[in-house]
């Protein structure tokens, strides 16, 4: 797989550029704040989700690799963490690009706004990517299940245009996903349905012998339809935002996207996870257990919830007996790290975690997989899956349902 770090001189570069006030225009005085607390982020080097999008995004233009971000209020970002469109307060001068004057010589970054047509949208943005071969075209949708309105565009076109008609597509969607409480309507991304439109059978794990092939990562990515990743870190985002361009297929890129983590402490990254010799990794092992074989139950989740399950965990004192990894591509599914994760916990339980619904979320993608790698690795573990998180649900409307489903969900991770 492609190294996709980057010199720390270039990321500084766009960094400093990223945090500065335009000279000709007056910003709004709380985005003043948002610069400086992005310029002090720098000097600790420390990289937040906005400051690793803008990495990916500045790179890429570097390297003359055009640039376009497309969907609702994608200028200042949904969550008002972006401002990629600067404005003057004072309405004298026209609005200003943060990225598009960077580096002599760069391409060309578009960043606008769209109507609230998602349908009309990724339609116009799935054909632009398929003209436009050398750039990185991304549709954000408001929130993730904003995706409804343009199910027939996934369906017909971004998810079996290949095997339709050989059309190779490195459209990203970028799907803001996160179950906390903000109600039925802005919570899910619906992951299940992009997982049930794999192509690959839950069956098909190959060999002990193949998994350990140093290129079994690329062949995987050679016969999938689309890449799903569920990225917890701000460097794996950056990372997988860069591979997309580096990598010589084209494939069609899924990404869940976080909405707390964009301004949680705990979910920083530091600047030498995205330096030279960095790549994107598809699974997070957990480093902080001393003796992997005293482990006694070990959580298997993607995404945001695994901040939940470590922080309870720290505070029940269990770093010894709970280990977590965290799945950031779901798919196409990464056999060959679990198999090297699983035999590094020979004697855990296994549970698959997660915040959706058990009717939702991976569980019933990932599940059947995991089963078939234990059988390939004749663990007797295969049998016994457990599952830690919320029951099966329609939705979850109500606030104080959804914590006291956390509260429930968490409690029975924890127990050894």
């Amino acid at each position: 797989m492609p190294d996709t770090g980057v010199n720390e001189g270039v990321l500084k570069r766009i960094g400093e550029v990223f945090s500065t006030m335009p000279a000709e225009i007056r910003v709004h005085k709380r985005l003043a704040t948002t610069l400086l607390q992005r310029r002090e982020m720098l000097n600790m080097r420390m990289v937040s989700w906005a400051l690793a999008e803008a990495f990916a995004f500045g790179t890429l233009l570097r390297e003359g690799v055009h640039v376009r971000l497309s969907g609702q209020d994608v200028e200042r970002g949904t969550f008002s963490h972006r401002h990629h469109i600067l404005h003057d307060q004072n309405g004298v001068h026209a609005p200003v690009s943060a990225l598009s004057d960077v580096f002599p010589g760069q391409a060309e970054y578009v960043v606008c706004n769209s109507s609230l047509s998602e349908y009309a949208v990724l339609g116009f943005e799935y054909g632009y990517s398929l003209e436009n071969m050398r750039s990185l075209i991304c549709w954000e949708a408001q929130f993730g299940d904003f995706t409804n309105n343009a199910q027939c565009v996934l369906d017909q076109y971004i998810s079996s245009g290949e095997k339709k008609w050989g059309l190779n597509s490195r459209i990203v969607l970028l799907l803001p996903h996160g179950n906390e409480g903000m109600g039925p309507e802005h919570s899910s991304a619906r992951p299940e349905r992009f997982l049930q439109g794999c192509l690959d059978d839950e069956e098909g794990c190959p060999s002990v012998g193949k998994l350990a092939k140093p290129h079994f990562p690329m062949h995987q990515l050679l016969d999938c339809n689309w890449q799903i990743v569920n990225c917890s870190t701000p460097a794996n985002y950056f990372h997988v935002l860069h591979r997309q361009v580096m990598l010589p297929v084209r494939k069609p890129l899924i990404v869940f996207t976080p909405k707390s983590l964009l301004r949680l402490k705990e979910a920083e990254s530091p600047i030498d996870d995205m330096l030279p010799g960095t790549q994107f990794q598809r699974v997070i092992t957990d480093n902080s257990v001393a003796n992997p074989a005293a482990v006694k139950r070990l959580l298997i989740c993607s995404g945001r919830v695994y901040y939940d399950l470590a922080a309870r965990r720290a505070k029940q004192g269990l770093q010894n007996k709970i280990a977590i990894i965290r799945v950031e591509q779901l798919s196409p599914f990464p056999y060959d790290l679990l198999w090297m994760e699983l035999r590094k916990f020979p004697n855990a339980k296994i549970v698959w975690t997660q915040e959706e619904h058990k009717n939702m979320g991976p569980y019933f993608y990932v599940k059947p997989r995991l089963c078939t790698l234990l059988m390939r690795m004749d663990d007797p573990r295969h049998w016994d899956i457990g599952y830690a998180g919320r029951g099966a649900a329609a939705a979850c409307g109500h606030n104080i349902n959804h914590k006291q489903q956390l509260e429930r969900f968490l409690t029975d991770a924890m127990i050894i």
